[in-house]
């Protein structure tokens, strides 16, 4: 059996307010809530900056203890760093998110779109010093990195290659470990509010669903979160997605809601 584990990419959004969110709960409910209707979420928040423990204790506390945090590194590590001497701050974010305990999924390292497969012994270096404890998972964002030595690196070390639906690259799955993890990403800005879906995706996901279909084997859960840019509102689109599966849904409109699509 797969084990599925799919969300949306943040769940802090104010244009959700009256047609994900009932209106008037206030912001510091929103991720109980949300919890109700996803049992998993990607935190784009930590890409900014390692929150305060007090934050993460407070994720884990309000949400059912079968919900699922994935987590995206800082951008102060993959980006300003580079991944050269990130030894110490890494550590930090690994310490202060491991206070998830068993709600925390895998770990998202995006690399910047400027950094190329020429920088492949780079990665692999910062990929050997990683603590085995916790689960991996790499974002490429430059075209260079989709070739055959790539997926032979992160199999020695048992790291999972992200699957993008993003512009410029490659839109396939990519099974390098036991778990497929998929970001629908869609172009950035291209929806002026994220309060209903502004495209109907399902061939898309039907195609996404073959792709899956043709490269379970070894593989025992898939990760899949989806952004508001892709077709205008996350949370619907990922209800639309489970439709194509053939999994369990539960509404994501408030009661007093009508769809907007």
């Amino acid at each position: 059996m797969i084990k599925w584990y799919l969300g949306t990419m943040g769940f802090s959004y104010k244009d959700w307010n009256g047609v994900f969110y009932p209106d008037g709960v206030p912001p510091r409910d929103y991720l109980a809530h949300y919890s109700t209707i996803f049992d998993a979420v990607e935190l784009d928040s930590t890409f900014y900056g390692t929150p305060r423990p007090q934050y993460v204790e407070r994720w884990a506390a309000v949400t059912p203890p079968e919900f699922t945090f994935c987590v995206k590194i800082p951008r102060e590590i993959t980006h300003d760093l580079r991944l050269m001497d990130a030894v110490e701050p890494m550590n930090e974010f690994l310490d202060t998110i491991s206070l998830l305990g068993d709600k925390l999924g895998i770990i998202l390292i995006q690399l910047p779109p400027d950094m190329t497969f020429a920088h492949i012994h780079k990665l692999a270096v910062f990929l050997r010093e990683l603590p085995r404890e916790f689960r991996y998972a790499v974002e490429f964002r430059h075209a260079s990195w989709h070739q055959t030595a790539t997926g032979q690196m992160l199999q020695n070390h048992q790291i999972g290659w992200v699957s993008t639906d993003y512009v410029y690259l490659p839109q396939r799955v990519y099974v390098t470990t036991d778990f497929i993890y998929i970001r629908w990403i869609g172009r950035h800005g291209q929806y002026e509010t994220k309060d209903h879906e502004r495209s109907d995706m399902t061939p898309k996901l039907e195609k996404w669903w073959e792709d899956i279909q043709a490269r379970l084997e070894g593989v025992y859960s898939i990760y899949g979160f989806f952004n508001n840019d892709y077709a205008g509102h996350a949370p619907a689109t990922c209800n639309r997605f489970k439709d194509v599966v053939g999994l369990p849904t539960t509404p994501t409109q408030p009661p007093q809601q009508r769809s907007l699509l």
